[in-house]
């Protein structure tokens, strides 16, 4: 979808509409005006408050529901921060080393949150991804699809168990990025899949104990262990 072009009238009504969802005046899942009403209450023309409301759904301020008007979103973190994933996909100066290096800080975070806050269930589905893992592609035992699928879902949950949601989008959004540098790994290093899966364990094992500290450098461990084969690898990861 092509970005529309913004004039400073459209820019205006952009902030102005932000205003008013900050301010309280449209809340959460709350629906807008007509397109007259806003329009003149915000004076300006309607195909500019169009543009104004296409910029702000794009990165999941508004949502257009057909036949039903413009609503606010829900305003979750995971929503406003697809722009951020946008990003990070896009931009040419976003390296792979460079997006691990803030994963690495981030994870490790997360995880020591975690630590504290993971539930029986949350260590029970890490659980169930760690048995999928042991299951080794480059031993013909195993799916790369299914045990890269597994590692996907054992860091989302790991993440939303720290129960902070603005972080967990934040590593999720990372996490996507350098997804190619996991999946390159997997395919030319050998061992590569039993060293993760053992990185894995330690991670859920420092959970099961609820010990913080240890979690954070387990975790933080794990992703230097990805940069360390992107830094070396035969050809760029990107």
């Amino acid at each position: 979808m092509v970005a529309p072009v913004r004039t400073s009238v459209t820019e205006d009504a952009i902030e102005r509409i932000k205003a008013m969802i900050v301010g309280g005046e449209f809340a959460p899942g709350e629906r807008l005006p007509t397109e007259r009403e806003l329009s003149v209450r915000l004076g300006v023309s309607r195909s500019s408050l169009r543009e104004a409301i296409r910029a702000l759904t794009l990165v999941g301020v508004l949502e257009a529901r057909q036949g039903d008007g413009t609503y606010v979103t829900s305003l979750a973190p995971h929503l406003l921060l697809d722009a951020v994933s946008t990003l990070v996909e896009l931009s040419p100066d976003a390296t792979a080393l460079e997006l691990l290096a803030v994963r690495r800080v981030l994870e490790a975070s997360a995880a020591a949150q975690a630590a504290s806050r993971i539930t029986a269930a949350e260590l029970a589905e890490l659980a169930a991804c760690l048995e999928v893992m042991r299951h080794d592609p480059q031993a013909g035992d195993g799916d790369l699809d299914a045990a890269i699928a597994a590692d996907l879902r054992f860091h989302e949950i790991m993440v939303r168990a720290s129960g902070n949601a603005v972080l967990a989008a934040f590593c999720t959004a990372l996490g996507s990025r350098t997804l190619r540098a996991r999946v390159k790994r997997g395919r030319l290093e050998r061992g590569a899949f039993g060293q993760s899966l053992h990185e894995h364990e330690a991670i859920y094992e420092a959970l099961r104990d609820r010990d913080p500290s240890r979690a954070a450098a387990v975790a933080a461990s794990h992703i230097a262990s990805v940069e360390a084969f992107v830094r070396h690898a035969p050809t760029a990861v990107d």
